[in-house]
């Protein structure tokens, strides 16, 4: 394959899936979109406590939709397709990027973060969910990269971006790689904005399955729980407990403040672009609930690093709290004018 690069402006985004969404969208002047509207429109801020689905033996705590719902979630939207592809041979996986690329598309893919060399060293740990854009690829034969948490755009060889799209383990990628093409960009945004807020809001109080409470505000509730009968096992493991949470909420893609704040964001965008000043109020609900939820993660890791007298039952309580006022939010954003 010879040297290509098709046009592709990159934008640093705070989280690899919504970033991907909007730069993929903005590019090649489709739709002006912004990070925290491709997750609003997706109706993506969630919760969930899963026991039964373990990342280093610790269950997985999300704090958003699954991966790949925000880009189906947007794409469904502004009525446009996502044609995506798994491979289970890794070389024709990297023959089907190539030939997109030679089509001009720019193309989203799932990676590993741990086998990206471009990443520093200490940030390398095996994520499956990560989220880039391949653009084009050098004389060289390195892949050039939009990688959304990155303040410029990356090269990266074949080796190890083929590494990367087919690790296993959790969330494995199994080469998936994916394309958005417009149909028909007419639509009302403003209805788009509300019909995503009315979804996330009914989403918000969990799944529907009876004596399934891991989900939603029951599922915060949960793990409240979770963290209060650790009272009885050994220190390292409670350590080990609260440091699982403390990553998946602060440092890796299932980041649950950041999401708050992010959703907040969208409600403030939102507010702009209706006029509905109930909206604006809501955005600023929503951010005091990411700073509790921060509270949250600083009590967890004082009790972990053994600083100040905080115990279990005092961040099982912060926890409730965060329910508490996340519950708020639903009510109040189920009860808008424009709903009555």
């Amino acid at each position: 394959m010879n040297q290509i690069e098709n046009a592709f402006t990159h934008r640093q985004s705070s989280h690899c899936e919504t970033g991907v969404v909007a730069n993929m969208l903005t590019n090649q002047g489709r739709i002006s979109m912004s990070e925290p509207m491709a997750f609003g429109l997706a109706s993506a801020l969630t919760f969930a406590y899963l026991p039964f689905v373990k990342i280093n033996g610790l269950p997985l705590i999300a704090y958003r939709m699954p991966p790949k719902s925000i880009i189906k979630g947007v794409a469904k939207k502004l009525n446009m397709t996502v044609d995506s592809q798994k491979f289970s041979d890794p070389d024709k996986g990297m023959q089907a990027l190539d030939d997109e690329l030679a089509k001009g598309h720019c193309v989203g893919l799932q990676t590993s973060v741990y086998w990206l060399p471009y990443f520093p060293e200490d940030m390398r740990f095996h994520f499956n969910a990560h989220n880039l854009i391949v653009y084009g690829k050098n004389a060289e034969g390195d892949y050039l990269i939009s990688d959304p948490v990155f303040e410029d755009v990356v090269t990266c060889n074949a080796d190890s971006l083929k590494r990367a799209r087919f690790a296993k383990g959790a969330l494995a990628p199994k080469g998936l790689m994916y394309v958005l093409h417009d149909k028909n960009l007419d639509f009302d945004m403003n209805s788009l904005i509300y019909k995503s807020i009315k979804k996330t809001a009914k989403m918000m109080n969990g799944l529907p399955i009876p004596g399934i409470p891991f989900f939603g505000i029951k599922g915060i509730i949960y793990l409240a729980k979770q963290i209060e009968s650790l009272e009885n096992k050994p220190m390292k493991y409670k350590r080990l407990y609260l440091g699982n949470i403390v990553r998946m909420q602060e440092e890796i893609g299932t980041g649950g403040a950041g999401f708050r704040f992010m959703y907040a964001s969208f409600l403030d965008e939102a507010a702009t672009l209706t006029g509905d000043t109930e909206l604006y109020e809501l955005s600023k609900l929503t951010t005091e609930i990411g700073d509790k939820w921060r509270a949250f993660a600083m009590q967890a890791v004082l009790f972990c690093k053994n600083r100040k007298q905080i115990s279990l039952g005092d961040i099982a309580d912060t926890l409730r709290e965060c329910g508490q006022m996340e519950k708020q939010l639903q009510t109040r954003l189920l009860s808008l004018s424009v709903f009555k």
